[in-house]
């Protein structure tokens, strides 16, 4: 039987039903939502004990997403949202993968399931082994394991035939060491999550302020004058977001949305930490929305950029801060210039937005100085997606409103500690400097060659020139684009590793040989030879704080994800002056490491134990631009889309539902989109329906289109939805088929995911 790569064939296409969209975000529902899958999950008494530690100073990180907790007070009712919850439920979970359980169930059988299906199965009890030729996984031990994936890998022709992958999730610790082991072993091929969502983020904000993170803070939250949101959803992938921008309503500010779908949680939400308003209108956010279509982003920037200097130019002082460009900028007439190659007629039928709309916002920027920047993926995951991000910057620097309180970058990272990741280390072409005293500090020569991101990594697959793949968490085939070309990548490989808390589908689509090696989860008790362990992550604002598991480990013999590295170095370096098990055995060990090697981290054992952490050195934060190639705060030159759609052709977006997280699915609700029971759904403007014939609930096929390719997705709803001409959304990971590996961001080399040329064939 064939390994199916998305599993739901159309006959599956059964039940679904379309509710009204809801007028409000989060409130009651949310929390009864949560209480309803942790009590189903882990039990009632249980969960609500668990739930009461989650994001707070003496518990555990949410390992959902890294949008940052209070400084000081924090909710004792819920600092968490809905969907963190459901995160933590499924990570202790009541349902468990036992050896037992996959002598019953065959990776054919398996891969026949839905990636809902596979992830509710549970967790996974012990390391298990798929030899080669063999359909069902069996247990083995943590010695054998370790054994087995040393042997392969020092058996390899060069280090450079391994792929080290790395999740959003994993410790500050974790992380550290694996990057430690990789560069021992000698290659840089380290793609990391961030290469798919803010790899586009940290490549434009690096060039144009000199640090490839945020500025602002959660507390500039509550002194802003105006927040722009553009390419985001928080209320289904940061609920927790919309507390700050509730703060930003409250202390007099406004906030613009810009955005192709007009998301619920943007426009009204209700505290769930405040019953009392729970009940009610609830809260309004947005004060002007502008629907953009898809890619459409610079050209808006652009007409703003105009607009602003046209009043600039009719009453000079009025609009520009010339104090700060003066002393803190470069390029600025190279961007004023490059501005009038463009026409606002030329521009504007790219926005799908009205001028009248664009004079608004255009407004706002000009009156107000205290300016915060907020995006995600709607603006990384383009082809000129660094543009996007250039162009933001722009605007911000213009008005001076970056470096100061109130104001400045805001890239909303998704998975928690996916920027800890980077900043220790895991990326596939860190600096020289970096790696200058991480040489010096373990006394090894690390490669210097840059490695693989992902999508190198994948070509590299498919080429049959890498030999073993290591995940370090995720779920690689789901989360990568072009998901048959990825699958058939990874079957070119010897050997694949996933270390894991759950099963997922880049279990069923393997190497000749497989490995699952089951690690701690972030709820749980971290046990080592000198007693109870804590770890540490960095959220999306650059604070490093603790984070403490409470519940006994799902299975005796679980390892952490220190302990799992520590064994991959002992059993594959030979040389090694590096004495892993006994750093391991207390994670302060790791962490006077860390602070030897990375700036920012001095005294880190002492610091990491203060309430809520501490913060990073951030040189945009402080007013400081040094780092760029010119010492001071860039203006750039950006391109708008060059996107061209044939007749019967749109624009396709990947999309989350309310019920999922990143590639983990909870349930098949979408409850802020009025759509339940189905995730296979295709999004569109009722003109567009009209025009290709199509009905509400229509069965049809989707092909994209990319440089004579053609790919295929099989067996999709038409929902109609107020969504712009020509643009239509889907979720992912089904519609990860359809995106070509090589439709990829300049400079970031992210895949364009959310530029997707597609046309659609009724059955």
């Amino acid at each position: 039987m064939s390994k199916k790569i998305n599993a739901q064939s159309p006959e599956k296409l059964t039940g679904i039903q379309l509710k009204e969209i809801p007028t409000s975000a989060v409130g009651f529902k949310a929390i009864k939502s949560s209480i309803q899958v942790i009590s189903r999950e882990v039990g009632l008494v249980k969960g609500i004990q668990l739930l009461k530690y989650i994001n707070q100073k003496e518990g555990f990180d949410c390992p959902g997403c890294a949008w940052p907790d209070p400084d000081a007070k924090r909710a004792f009712l819920a600092e968490y949202c809905e969907n963190g919850a459901k995160a933590v439920a499924e990570e202790a979970t009541k349902n468990k993968v036992s050896p037992l359980f996959f002598a019953t169930h065959s990776v054919a059988q398996l891969s026949e399931l839905s990636d809902y299906e596979i992830g509710k199965s549970g967790r996974i009890t012990q390391p298990m082994y798929l030899p080669e030729g063999k359909d069902n996984y069996e247990g083995i031990s943590w010695e054998a394991a370790f054994n087995l994936i040393g042997k392969e890998l020092n058996n390899l022709s060069s280090p450079d035939e391994a792929i080290f992958y790395t999740s959003g999730r994993t410790s500050n610790e974790a992380a550290f060491l694996y990057q430690l082991f990789v560069r021992q072993f000698g290659t840089n091929n380290l793609p990391d999550c961030s290469n798919m969502c803010h790899e586009s983020s940290g490549a434009a904000l690096t060039e144009t302020l000199g640090i490839g993170k945020g500025s602002v803070t959660l507390e500039d939250f509550k002194h802003t004058d105006l927040v722009i949101v553009i390419g985001q959803n928080p209320g289904t992938n940061h609920p927790r977001m919309l507390s700050a921008l509730g703060e930003t309503k409250k202390n007099g500010g406004k906030i613009i949305t810009v955005n192709p779908l007009p998301e619920v949680g943007l426009m009204n939400y209700k505290d769930p930490q405040n019953p009392l308003k729970w009940i009610g209108s609830g809260q309004d956010l947005t004060d002007l929305f502008l629907q953009v279509k898809i890619n459409g982003d610079v050209a808006l920037l652009k007409i703003i950029l105009k607009l602003m200097k046209a009043k600039e130019l009719e009453n000079p002082g009025s609009v520009f801060n010339h104090a700060f460009i003066n002393e803190k900028t470069a390029g600025l007439e190279e961007m004023l210039i490059d501005l009038d190659l463009y026409s606002i007629e030329e521009l504007l039928p790219q926005t799908g937005v009205s001028l009248k709309k664009i004079e608004e916002a255009t407004a706002l920027i000009i009156n107000n100085e205290k300016i915060i920047i907020c995006w995600a993926m709607g603006l990384t995951q383009h082809k000129n997606s660094v543009d996007n991000i250039r162009e933001l910057v722009n605007i911000l620097l213009l008005k001076g409103s970056i470096g100061k309180k109130g104001a400045g970058t805001c890239p909303v990272r998704g998975h928690s500690n996916v920027q800890g990741d980077r900043t220790m280390g895991i990326w596939e072409k860190m600096p020289a400097t970096f790696l200058d005293k991480l040489d010096a500090e373990f006394d090894f020569k690390s490669p210097r060659k840059h490695g693989f991101d992902v999508v190198s990594s994948i070509e590299a697959m498919h080429q049959k020139k890498i030999k073993v793949f290591v995940g370090m968490g995720g779920n690689f085939v789901s989360a990568t684009p072009d998901t048959e070309f990825t699958a058939n990548a990874m079957k070119h490989c010897n050997l694949t590793v996933h270390v894991s808390t759950k099963l997922n589908r880049s279990h069923l689509i393997h190497g000749k040989k497989a490995l699952i090696l089951p690690c701690l989860g972030r709820s749980e008790k971290d046990i080592q030879v000198t007693g109870e362990q804590f770890i540490s992550v960095e959220n999306s604002m650059g604070i490093v704080h603790q984070s403490n598991g409470h519940l006994e480990p799902h299975s005796k013999k679980l390892l952490s994800e220190p302990a799992i590295v520590a064994g991959l170095a002992n059993a594959t370096l030979k040389e090694s002056k590096t004495n892993w098990t006994t750093l391991v055995s207390n994670y302060d060990l790791i962490r006077a490491k860390i602070e030897k090697v990375i700036p920012g981290f001095e005294n880190y054992n002492e610091k990491v134990r203060i309430k809520g952490g501490f913060y990073l050195p951030n040189n945009a934060r402080e007013n400081n631009f040094s780092p760029t190639a010119s010492g001071k705060a860039n203006f750039s030159l950006n391109i708008p889309s060059d996107l061209q759609l044939e007749r019967n052709q749109f624009i396709m977006m990947t999309i989350r539902s309310h019920d999922q997280y990143n590639t983990t699915i909870y349930g098949l609700n979408d409850r802020y989109r009025g759509v339940l029971n189905e995730r296979r759904v295709l999004y569109m403007n009722a003109d567009d329906m009209s025009d290709q014939n199509l009905k509400p609930l229509n069965l049809v096929d989707i092909k994209s289109h990319f440089n004579g390719e053609e790919r295929i997705a099989k067996g999709f709803l038409i929902v109609e939805y107020n969504i712009p001409k020509q643009c239509t959304a889907t979720y992912f990971p089904e519609a990860n088929v359809l995106v070509p590996l090589k439709s990829v961001g300049k400079v970031s080399n992210t895949p364009a995911s959310k530029t997707v040329i597609i046309s659609i064939v009724k059955r």
